[in-house]
């Protein structure tokens, strides 16, 4: 069994080296966002280059992490100029600093009994606005000249908290210009990831530029359940019939604003739940590097048409299992038996021999 997953990986990974450079399009020719979630994790080759339209999530918070103490504003701007340059003039979403829940600063301590449902994002940072105003000056700095910076706000669960974030931006906007910075108002999204946010998604979606679904934490708060303790991990399920009609319902509060909708979480690397995503209506999706060949393989199998039928399908599926076997038996069918988990394909030849 060890020695068939070794050869089932190398024969993907040849599979996968024939994927042409270029945009990622479905079968029938529309085209869909990849975008990349970015990090200290190395660079993408010039092929996997060409296949991205942008960076969908830039998480700020590996230059705090890395660092015995506050990064200063400049030393912000020249992380965020490297960035910014190193993918323009593609956009860069750069997510203001989440700490809180897993993260924490060691010179920054947040103790608290229940860090999920805490003190988190950017209630941390409007409580502490000169942390948000000392980012929000190096972002635009190292923006300048560029324009392809966009700011992603991270676990708004109220109108009041997007208002006051853009009030602090727009002041910010003013200050460098009247110390002489050339300056343009960048585009300002909100991170969808607490229930909250998916009710009030039509209203934010009114007054933010781009909604980005966070589907990690979304799904952990819908489903009530932590991902990080085993007793209960089997449960957190993407697939879960509740988070595909939240999804559904973000996806068209963005149709009906006319503003994007980006999906950045394990479910946009995942070619199973990308082709159900794309049948939702999300048109970018943020991921790793390692998955942007296996998601645009599989995307460029499946027409638009089929992506939403296998949607709706899954829509009203009675619970997360039937919504994978269904969407795997349409993997099967179309000859991409190897983006499938190995003992679900295995059940399902099965089944279908």
């Amino acid at each position: 069994e060890y020695q068939r997953a070794i050869d089932d990986a190398a024969i993907l990974e040849l599979d996968l080296e024939q994927i042409e450079p270029g945009a990622a399009m479905t079968a029938d020719g529309m085209h869909v966002q990849l975008m990349l979630n970015a990090g200290p994790f190395g660079e993408l080759s010039e092929r996997q280059r060409s296949w991205i339209d942008g960076v969908g999530l830039y998480r700020t918070e590996f230059i705090f992490l890395a660092r015995s103490r506050f990064p200063t504003e400049d030393e912000q701007e020249s992380e965020y100029r490297t960035e910014l340059a190193t993918y323009a003039p593609m956009p860069v979403v750069m997510r203001t600093l989440d700490i809180g829940g897993d993260k924490s600063l060691p010179y920054f301590s947040i103790a608290e009994e229940n860090p999920f449902l805490g003190w988190r994002g950017i209630r941390v940072t409007l409580d502490h606005p000169e942390i948000f105003l000392t980012q929000i000056r190096a972002m635009l700095r190292a923006d300048s000249g560029l324009g392809n910076l966009r700011i992603l706000l991270p676990m708004i669960t109220t109108l009041d908290e997007l208002r006051a974030s853009k009030a602090l931006i727009e002041r910010v906007v003013l200050e460098l210009t009247a110390e002489g910075h050339q300056v343009s108002a960048p585009e300002v999204g909100v991170m969808i990831e607490v229930p909250s946010a998916v009710y009030i998604a039509p209203e934010l979606a009114r007054e933010a530029d781009f909604l980005s679904v966070g589907s990690n934490d979304l799904t952990q708060y819908l489903l009530a359940v932590d991902r990080t303790n085993a007793r209960v991990a089997d449960m957190f399920d993407g697939f879960h019939p509740a988070i595909l009609r939240a999804l559904q319902a973000i996806s068209q509060a963005g149709k009906q604003a006319e503003i994007p909708v980006a999906l950045c979480g394990e479910m946009a690397g995942d070619p199973l739940a990308a082709v159900l995503l794309v049948g939702l209506g999300f048109n970018e999706l943020s991921m790793s590097s390692s998955a942007l060949a296996s998601v645009k393989r599989a995307l460029g199998t499946f027409s638009s048409a089929e992506c939403r039928l296998l949607a709706e399908q899954a829509l009203q599926s009675e619970s997360g299992q039937h919504v994978l076997r269904r969407v795997a038996q349409a993997f099967l069918e179309k000859q991409l038996n190897l983006l499938v988990p190995p003992n679900l394909r295995e059940t399902l030849q099965v089944e279908m021999a």
